[in-house]
């Protein structure tokens, strides 16, 4: 039976089994039918390489204004949760040589050497935080997410574009939150959407007025120059690389040092030195990645793919990172478990082809950084939490905890 004829398997907006439900799609092949909030059918595609492949076909489109018909005919509106994600015009959703003349824009500041220049501050954000949770008393349980893997990455990203203001820096905070909080009200979209945009139109004009040595004023700079860069475009662009340079971050984070703490032979083998914190990156990003699935895809045109589906025009895919990470035609029958010492630790956590994450390399460098200081700060670190938490979050795109518990000394 072809999996057009299947009903689509029903996606679970609240995210409380990502892994179960990455699982079910693989089961029904390598690209299944699905239905998203809204009753919005989809492909789901779960297969690596064929994840690899139409993400590099260009016959597969991001841009909804023109390959989603949905989208063009008005049957999307403010109220849908993932709004956000299809409504902007910035990198996530161009295509073509819309998609390079932006990448280009931006893509100087996310460059190996400027990247790797970062690590001081980043090292000394670190040490601050740690201070602070060392000043708390014995046996206390601290919300590490709260305290380290939230604040970290967003300090970084908001430094690089200037932010300066606390309480707008919280506000952007909590719209990121409700862009990834894939079962929100239609009250808590339109909000987030509306306000998120109100406080980048701020920043661009408190940076026009005064410029810093920031990448907002460098957009800005670029954009009043005459570029091609639209003011809608220098605001999505900014809203992307905010949201996106922290969130995944915080997950990762997040992530590693939960399955760490889960896993004390792991942990006990980056100590002893046979296994590296690279490792431990790289594992966690295949096996408990910081974006579960990202939506949306359209096909440009009919699509015929090897398994026998077609990809009728523009029809919308997602692309099932967390069921590729596990694949175990790929990382082998114990995919699903997390172990640092796998010779292959294949994944599609930031991306693949002309869409791969710019924020990669600083990612990597953050939990670079963050990770290993943690575990030397508090070596007796415990986590504080009864069976089935910290709840995940409350999305489908985002693979996290909404609480980080531990006891980071005895």
């Amino acid at each position: 039976m072809q999996p057009s004829a299947v009903a689509p398997l029903v996606i679970d907006p609240t995210g409380s089994d990502l892994h179960g439900e990455a699982a079910r799609i693989r089961e029904r092949g390598p690209v299944a039918r699905v239905e998203l909030p809204g009753g919005i059918e989809a492909w789901a595609v779960s297969d690596p390489q064929l994840i690899r492949t139409l993400f590099t076909d260009p016959l597969v489109s991001k841009d909804p204004y023109q390959h989603w018909p949905t989208w063009i005919n008005g049957g999307i509106g403010p109220d849908w949760p993932l709004f956000a994600w299809v409504v902007v015009r910035n990198m996530l959703t161009a295509y073509g040589e819309d998609h390079r003349r932006l990448r280009r824009l931006v893509s100087s500041a996310f460059t190996a050497r400027r990247t790797a220049a970062m690590r001081p501050r980043i090292e000394a954000i670190a040490a601050g935080l740690l201070d602070e949770l060392d000043a708390r008393a014995p046996g206390e349980v601290v919300d590490l997410r709260e305290g380290y893997a939230y604040p970290l990455p967003i300090q970084v990203i908001c430094e690089l574009f200037g932010i300066e203001d606390r309480a707008a820096r919280e506000e952007m905070r909590r719209c990121t939150d409700s862009f990834f909080h894939t079962s929100a009200g239609p009250e808590e979209v339109d909000h987030a959407y509306t306000r998120m945009q109100e406080l980048l139109r701020d920043l661009v004009a408190a940076k026009r007025k005064t410029p810093g040595d920031d990448l907002s004023s460098a957009l800005i700079a670029a954009r009043d120059d005459q570029s091609r860069l639209s003011e809608q475009e220098l605001v999505d662009t900014l809203l992307l690389l905010i949201s996106a340079g922290h969130e995944t971050t915080v997950n990762l984070l997040g992530n590693a040092v939960h399955a760490l703490l889960t896993h004390p032979d792991q942990l006990a083998l980056v100590r002893d030195g046979r296994a590296s914190w690279d490792d431990v990156i790289e594992e966690t990003l295949r096996a408990e990645g910081p974006i579960a699935n990202i939506p949306l895809r359209f096909a440009v045109e009919d699509i015929e793919l090897d398994c026998g589906v077609t990809l009728a025009k523009g029809e919308p895919i997602i692309a099932c990172l967390d069921a590729a990470g596990r694949d175990p035609n790929v990382n082998g029958p114990d995919a699903d478990e997390f172990d640092i010492t796998r010779s292959v630790k294949e994944h599609l956590a930031f991306g693949h082809g002309v869409h791969y994450c710019l924020g990669a390399p600083l990612a990597r460098l953050e939990a670079s950084i963050a990770l290993p200081a943690l575990f030397d700060r508090f070596p007796g670190m415990a986590l504080a939490a009864g069976p089935g938490e910290p709840a995940p979050q409350e999305s489908f795109i985002s693979n996290g905890r909404r609480t980080l518990p531990v006891r980071l000394k005895g």
